[in-house]
């Protein structure tokens, strides 16, 4: 049983509320071109506990090249160090409950962006050339139904790049 905090709706119907945040850090940036690379949360907002809809959130990968990328770019997203990757999880602020949730590189959000390896692919944005930067979105879901406490959940995952 968790302790949660409650509110009440005007239907008279007893709602949950988790704050689901994910933040995106860069590293490995490849010297071989002068590259940077920004990222756009995955902010998911309140997660109902009762509701039957999945939560899903939209953030994104930015890389800009000066002069030109040396060959295709390849954005790797790394394991939740909370779980894995599929399913990745969120970690209460001050409890020992985790939230489940994945990133996906499509919209129909049926291929995990992973690091590539195993069956979690890398996603290849092309070449990328001077003054037209590329960004991919990220697309974040929290399946329904999980029996968690109220409260912030968060998870840092390590954005790479590769030539």
């Amino acid at each position: 049983m968790h302790d949660r905090g409650i509110r009440k709706v005007l239907t008279g119907v007893v709602k949950v509320y988790v704050i689901a945040h994910l933040s995106l850090i860069l590293t490995g940036l490849s010297s071989a071109a002068d590259c940077t690379v920004s990222t756009t949360s995955v902010t998911f907002g309140a997660y109902d506990v009762f509701s039957p809809a999945p939560l899903s959130s939209v953030g994104g990968v930015t890389v800009f090249c000066d002069p030109v990328s040396p060959g295709d770019v390849h954005v790797s997203i790394g394991q939740s160090p909370n779980a894995g990757f599929n399913p990745r999880q969120m970690k209460h602020f001050s409890l020992s409950d985790r939230l489940n949730y994945n990133l996906f590189a499509d919209s129909s959000m049926t291929r995990i962006w992973g690091d590539g390896t195993g069956s979690y692919p890398s996603v290849d944005i092309g070449r990328v050339f001077k003054n037209r930067p590329v960004t991919q979105s990220v697309y974040g879901h929290i399946p329904p139904g999980q029996d968690v406490s109220a409260g912030q959940y968060s998870d840092i995952l390590t954005v790479t790049i590769n030539f």
